[in-house]
């Protein structure tokens, strides 16, 4: 009885799921997770199994990783304490080579040896590949004191060149893409995990951007889990941090978000790893977990609005 009831809900799932799959096999989804997913090899895993899935219908995918709580973890055990100003890192000579090696060595191969697991082709890229982005240093930023922050070893982006990810690709592998890039006079310089994957997103003509975080989305209340906020657009967004609703590593994440869909990014979702399965879900049901956002929400349809077609 339990078995035949477990082969229906299977069944409907899959039937459910037909026309999201029709919809978007063959798109770009450019997927990004943060650092703080990797701490827990389990939760790492059954991540990657749903990035599988995504992978294995024909949905071209792009996975952006971060590393943020691991370089914290590399920088204390080397005496050096890490310093964030706005959610973004500050990074002198010694951090950017510890930078190096926990995204490009540590967490990137391993990643591409979870992969290998689950029988996903991955291919390792940084910023550097191949000129795959192109950066320049950030200059000092003037702060609202009037005094100036200079972020150090740190990039700001000018251009990508998809043809470097489109060639993976078409060739029918996954990039696993470090945000590590590098200057023209080939110094590294660390950016942004969201910054690249936006990025990203808008040179490839991506159909989708996915921000896995650790929150279940963005929060109206930041004290308050269950004031997530459903859907929204760049103004609505724009008023949230008016509001104080987005702070530290959810700073980055607007920019990061508003660059997109400016872009061309048709859609942005910002969803948390902690709940599970929530990647399948929001690409594969009606109602998804997390917060979408467009470029305005005059243009989504009453259905989009109560949990249709996102």
């Amino acid at each position: 009885m339990n078995f035949r009831a477990d082969q229906t809900v299977a069944v409907r799932a899959l039937r459910n799921a037909a026309p999201y799959i029709r919809m978007y096999k063959g798109k770009v989804f450019v997927v990004k997770v943060g650092g703080a997913l990797f701490a827990d090899a389990s939760a790492t895993r059954a991540f990657l199994e749903q990035v599988a899935i995504l992978h294995q219908v024909g949905i071209r995918v792009v996975l952006v990783h971060g590393g943020g709580p691991q370089l914290d973890e590399m920088q204390r055990s080397l005496g050096l304490q890490p310093q964030m100003v706005q959610g973004r890192r500050v990074t002198d000579g010694q951090t950017i080579d510890v930078t190096v090696m926990v995204l490009n060595g540590l967490l990137n191969t391993r990643l591409l040896a979870m992969c290998k697991e689950l029988e996903i082709e991955a291919v390792g890229y940084s910023g550097v590949d191949a000129g795959l982005v192109s950066v320049h240093k950030r200059p000092p930023v003037k702060q609202a004191d009037g005094s100036s922050i200079d972020y150090g070893f740190v990039g700001d982006i000018d251009s990508v060149n998809p043809d470097v990810l489109r060639k993976a690709l078409d060739a029918g592998f996954m990039p696993v893409v470090s945000p590590l890039c590098a200057d023209a006079a080939g110094t590294v310089l660390n950016v942004n995990a969201d910054t690249v994957a936006a990025a990203l997103g808008a040179a490839l003509g991506a159909e989708k951007l996915l921000l896995c975080t650790g929150a279940p989305g963005i929060l109206e209340n930041l004290a308050d889990p269950g004031s997530l906020v459903s859907y929204t657009d760049i103004e609505g967004l724009k008023r949230l941090q008016a509001s104080g609703s987005l702070a530290d590593g959810m700073l980055p994440k607007a920019s990061a978000i508003e660059a997109a869909i400016r872009g061309g990014v048709h859609r942005v979702h910002v969803i948390s790893f902690k709940s599970p399965d929530a990647l399948l879900a929001e690409v594969f049901t009606n109602e998804g977990t997390g917060t979408l956002i467009v470029n305005d929400i005059k243009a989504l349809t009453d259905a989009e609005q109560q949990g249709g077609l996102t």
